[in-house]
């Protein structure tokens, strides 16, 4: 386990009020639901571990009490605000905070990754980018490798819920969601996908 030192808070409601489209939600996971997405996938024995969208690091701080000194923690961050505050937050403390698009995951990482845990806001994001996000994944991820993320609730049955749901069984042998996390706002729950498989879906 890996100790980090805690600074004031980022507030996530005030990166979506300047840039909506990059932030996709107005208010920080909550430790709960940190603590659900990075339970049970074995970040403990991680060599290599990847969160998407880290915002105001309440998700990294769970994968850092899980990890062993020498593990690999790539946190990538677009919203370039958040990755300065991140930088100096987690400066020394075994994050790499990269300022980069998940796009070009796979040229950002070299893989094997053992893990991917996401805070991207998947339903809300273009199809053409989510499904390049998640090939990238893909190629990037061990064939053991684990991906978490979350979804709220309340969107679950929705189009874009659904479909995401279904692009996750497209690339992975095994797909999974968890209980509703109720201490969280709005309440979410996980997708967790394991076994990754290459695709050949044509866009």
């Amino acid at each position: 386990m890996i100790t980090v030192h805690s600074v004031p808070a980022m507030s996530i409601l005030t990166e979506f009020l300047r840039h909506p489209l990059l932030t996709g939600a107005v208010a920080a996971s909550s430790p709960a639901l940190a603590h659900r997405m990075t339970d049970g996938i074995g970040l403990e024995h991680a060599r290599t571990v990847v969160e998407l969208g880290p915002g105001t690091g309440v998700v990294t701080d769970a994968i850092l009490r899980r990890v062993t000194p020498g593990t690999r923690v790539v946190a990538i961050e677009v919203n370039g605000h958040l990755a300065d505050r991140l930088g100096r937050r987690y400066r020394g403390a075994g994050v790499e905070i990269v300022h980069g698009d998940a796009t070009d995951l796979a040229s950002l990482v070299s893989g094997p990754v053992d893990a991917i845990v996401s805070g991207l806001p998947w339903t809300v994001m273009a199809e053409p980018v989510r499904r390049r996000i998640l090939d990238a994944m893909t190629a990037v991820l061990a064939p053991a490798g684990v991906f978490t993320t979350f979804a709220y609730a309340h969107a679950a049955w929705t189009p874009p819920g659904r479909r995401f749901a279904g692009e996750l069984a497209q690339r992975f042998g095994t797909t999974g969601t968890s209980r509703v996390v109720w201490r969280n706002l709005p309440p979410a729950f996980v997708h967790r996908a394991t076994a990754p498989v290459s695709t050949s879906i044509k866009y």
